[in-house]
């Protein structure tokens, strides 16, 4: 039987909770004794044994297969007893992996708004040797919290996007490929849901939110098309509005570029959970919180989210701002981070024919560079 929204949250024992503004924290402390294999040795033979045992790891530890596992795992090349932060928990793929190098002495911090992953939480917490702790909110205002504790970490990491927890669990609404309410919150407390998008916003609201973060080409018709349907009937399952999409794109359109409501899908569940929001204040305040030579990673689904690391990645490695007319430079400005590597990363071939749901994944990371670096330099 699908379990309800509120049945998903008293099973993450979350039943008293009513508001996503303030985050609910769960700490579980596992402590043993120090490692002290940090030296440069220790560092090169974790490295070369990466390749060889994430497939395995992954396979064996995880209910899904993580995207890009391999390829974060070099990227972050977390060390015993460093600290991680992982913004996005979900089905803590990732997490696993990181918290297995962290060893006994090492920290764990996982975020995430969804009950659901809180359930996946405990179970990591009860098989990892390194300290954990789990916070329930959104990211932005975890890693707030976390800057106001003066928590500094080594790495933070964000793997943006659905989960396939999510995706997954039909009842939530978020895939079109299942009848379901029209849901679509990754907090079931909150208050707005995709239904009401598409019961209550007026036309013009409504094609700008499929215009904007789906970067949907028949914006207006589709809008158009829902507030003409709702007046007749209320459009509040999945396919209800999937049907709808259909009669209001052209014969082309709905044949052409992977089903013809995946934009729009995308569209309501980034405005519903206000992701890309979530994601400006959030790549600041991850950067704030790490420590000279602290790693920031990012991988993204979609083209809007991809833009936001990027840019913010750029930003933070960028030197001398000058005009290019200027003989020498005069404002004095030296890159804050090294970006590593200089392009996005990509799922390998072999990755993509095992999960085809990493074939949009695109990572990036950056070193924050030293003070003293900065000050030399």
């Amino acid at each position: 039987m699908p379990m309800t929204l509120p049945e998903i949250a008293r099973r993450a024992g979350m039943e008293g909770f009513t508001s996503g503004r303030s985050p609910i924290v769960v700490q579980a402390r596992r402590k043993g004794p120090g490692d002290a294999g940090r030296g440069s040795s220790a560092r090169r033979a974790a490295r070369a044994r990466t390749a060889q045992r994430l497939d395995g790891e992954a396979s064996a530890s995880c209910a899904h297969t993580p995207v890009l596992a391999r390829e974060l795992l070099e990227l972050l090349d977390p060390q015993p007893g460093q600290t991680a932060i992982d913004c996005t928990f979900g089905d803590g793929g990732h997490a696993r992996l990181v918290a297995q190098r962290l060893g006994p002495a090492g920290t764990l911090i996982a975020i995430d708004r969804d009950p659901l992953a809180q359930e996946r939480f405990a179970a990591l917490a009860a098989e990892t040797a390194c300290s954990v702790r789990f916070i329930r909110s959104g990211y932005a205002e975890a890693l707030a919290r976390l800057a106001d504790e003066g928590v500094r970490a080594d790495m933070a990491y964000f793997d943006l996007g659905m989960s396939s927890m999510q995706v997954d669990t039909r009842e939530r609404g978020f895939s079109y490929s299942y009848d379901a309410p029209l849901d679509m919150r990754m907090d079931p407390a909150q208050e707005l849901t995709a239904r009401q998008i598409v019961a209550e916003w007026d036309e013009r609201r409504i094609a700008q939110v499929l215009r904007d973060y789906g970067e949907e080409r028949h914006a207006g018709a589709i809008a158009r098309e829902i507030v003409r349907r709702r007046a007749q009937t209320p459009i509040d399952t999945t396919l209800a509005l999937v049907d709808t999409i259909k009669d209001a794109l052209p014969a082309p359109a709905r044949f052409a570029g992977g089903h013809p409501a995946k934009r729009s899908f995308q569209a309501l569940r980034i405005a519903v959970n206000d992701e890309l929001g979530q994601l400006d204040r959030a790549l600041p305040l991850a950067w704030g919180l790490l420590r000279d030579g602290g790693m920031l990673a990012g991988i993204a689904f979609h083209s809007l989210e991809d833009r936001r690391v990027k840019r913010f990645l750029g930003e933070q490695a960028r030197g001398c701002i000058c005009p290019p007319d200027l003989p020498i430079c005069v404002c004095g400005r030296e890159p804050a981070a090294a970006l590593i590597p200089r392009r996005a990363i990509v799922p390998s071939a072999d990755e993509l024919a095992s999960n085809p749901r990493a074939g949009s994944a695109r990572l990036r990371g950056a070193r924050k560079l030293s003070t003293a670096h900065q000050e030399n330099a």
